[in-house]
């Protein structure tokens, strides 16, 4: 397999513990339609994730929502034993009826449930990086961690993370758990999570935006076409790469079914936009 050498300077070292290449690997992709069931081609979905693996990625994110649970064991069946260095980042909290349904369960008896699934999924004894995939409204967030807080005493969990939430819902969750990563939308054309971002800048929590390839709106089109060509790029590397400008402690998990767009991505880690080239996407 050929190795995509990724930049030694884009790292950032989550919970203190895990030094991390900024550019990782999201799996959701390998599931079937609407995110359920299993990859369609799976001996193609264990051939990109090893190749990931090969290509420097020692960060990929899954969720026990993602099939549910084929995504975690179709992760397993691929690399478990795991590498040392290599985390994988599961989520928990969905119950998921159908293909395209999401539905928030923070019980804390689901919760207990989802964790287990994950460990037995994934083939491991512990999990470096547990997040709570959504906060259910109907439960209180400290009911819902309560859960968590007793795998990470029973050495089940590591680091605990959050997704898809404001300032105040981790200033909730730091309350009962210290948190080391926050999954929100975010990218080139959507920044409604500007704030959280920020602050998760300046307490080093892990930043990691989903949907991280989207390349904005028409309007920037035409600045992001010059400064692709500037760099000799595609739309996709660009926005990838203006991620990793924007902050520190962005982590990128962009997904693929395909080997070369994987090859794309990773590439992304080695173009540094120009100040210049930064403010012109910013704005």
């Amino acid at each position: 397999m050929e190795k995509t050498q990724i930049s030694p300077a884009a790292t950032f070292l989550l919970g203190g513990e895990f030094n991390i290449n900024r550019v990782g690997y999201g799996a959701m992709q390998l599931t079937g339609n609407g995110v359920f069931g299993d990859a369609a081609n799976r001996p193609n979905a264990i051939k990109v994730l090893q190749q990931a693996v090969a290509s420097g990625v020692n960060f990929i994110d899954t969720a026990a929502a993602y099939g549910p649970g084929t995504n975690e064991r179709l992760i397993a069946d691929a690399l478990h034993p795991y590498q040392k260095g290599l985390i994988i980042a599961t989520k928990g909290g969905f119950q998921r009826p159908g293909p395209n349904q999401w539905v928030p369960d923070g019980r804390p008896e689901w919760i207990a449930k989802d964790i287990d699934n994950s460990l037995k999924n994934l083939k491991t004894d512990i999990i470096d990086l547990w997040q709570l995939h959504r906060i259910d409204p109907n439960i209180p967030v400290e009911e819902t961690l309560a859960p968590v807080v007793a795998a990470v005493k029973a050495g089940k969990i590591k680091h605990v993370g959050l997704s898809e939430v404001t300032i105040e819902q981790i200033e909730q969750a730091e309350k009962v758990v210290p948190v080391v990563s926050v999954q929100n939308l975010y990218n080139l054309g959507n920044r409604q999570w500007e704030s959280v971002l920020d602050y998760t800048t300046e307490r080093g929590i892990a930043f990691i935006p989903w949907y991280p390839l989207a390349s904005g709106p028409h309007t920037l089109e035409e600045k992001i076409s010059k400064i692709a060509a500037r760099h000799n790029a595609t739309t996709a590397q660009i926005a990838l790469a203006w991620l990793l400008k924007r902050a520190s402690n962005i982590l990128l998990i962009p997904g693929t079914k395909s080997i070369a767009h994987l090859e794309e991505n990773l590439k992304a880690g080695s173009i540094t936009l120009s100040d210049e080239d930064f403010d012109a996407l910013s704005k």
